[in-house]
């Protein structure tokens, strides 16, 4: 690995904030030099830091809580230098990210921080029951939409969304993600999603892929 992301994935991983801001700011200073945008800093650092703390999460090296404080700083230092107004995040595809039909909120906190992180931009609708999810994915004209689940129940309310949608005649990319889908490969498919994360990282990679094919 880069010494560079090593340094930064070492500093996320003891939080330790100001080293991890001194890394990003060189790398946004030798990045102005060289003529290159902050969201090449973010590609290039951030990306793949978070990627190997999230490899270390699945490898049971790092707690869940420092993959979560993790994208936190991260999201905070890429606050700084690509604000909601910055172009490089008008390119991206109108997206949210939801739990629907259940309680539990951790997995979409991470995934959300990661998300913004890795310099997306996106709506957190927090909880929602399917009705008026259905109407405010329409209404904010999103084409990609996170589900966050951890029970079975709400996973298989995927189905629903999807039939929903397609009822109304409404396209939309839907990556699906949590631990009934870990547990069941196939679970995605069956239920219409796009596409399913492992992990926050993921998620980022799939959403990017996507955005790359349409250009």
């Amino acid at each position: 690995m880069d010494a560079e992301i090593q340094g930064f994935c070492d500093a996320l991983e003891t939080l330790d904030r100001a080293r991890a801001d001194a890394i990003f700011d060189e790398a946004i200073s030798k990045a102005a030099l060289e003529g290159r945008s902050p969201i090449d800093v973010v590609t290039a650092l951030i990306m793949p830091a978070l990627s190997e703390i999230g490899r270390g999460w699945h490898e049971g090296a790092l707690a869940l809580s420092q993959v979560y404080m993790s994208g936190r700083i991260c999201e905070q230092l890429v606050e700084q230098v690509l604000p909601p107004s910055d172009p490089d995040r008008k390119r991206q595809p109108r997206s949210a990210i939801v739990v629907l039909h259940d309680h539990h909120m951790l997995g979409k906190r991470i995934v959300y921080a990661m998300m913004r992180a890795s310099g997306f931009e996106l709506f957190d609708y927090g909880r929602m029951e399917l009705p008026e999810l259905v109407e405010r994915v329409i209404a904010d004209r999103l084409r990609v939409l996170m589900v966050s689940a951890l029970m079975l129940p709400s996973a298989l309310k995927v189905r629903a969304l999807r039939d929903a949608l397609d009822a109304r005649g409404y396209p939309l990319k839907i990556i699906v993600g949590g631990a009934p889908f870990l547990m069941d490969n196939a679970l995605w498919r069956e239920v219409g999603a796009d596409a399913m994360g492992r992990d926050a990282a993921e998620a980022v990679t799939i959403i990017t892929g996507w955005m790359e094919a349409a250009r």
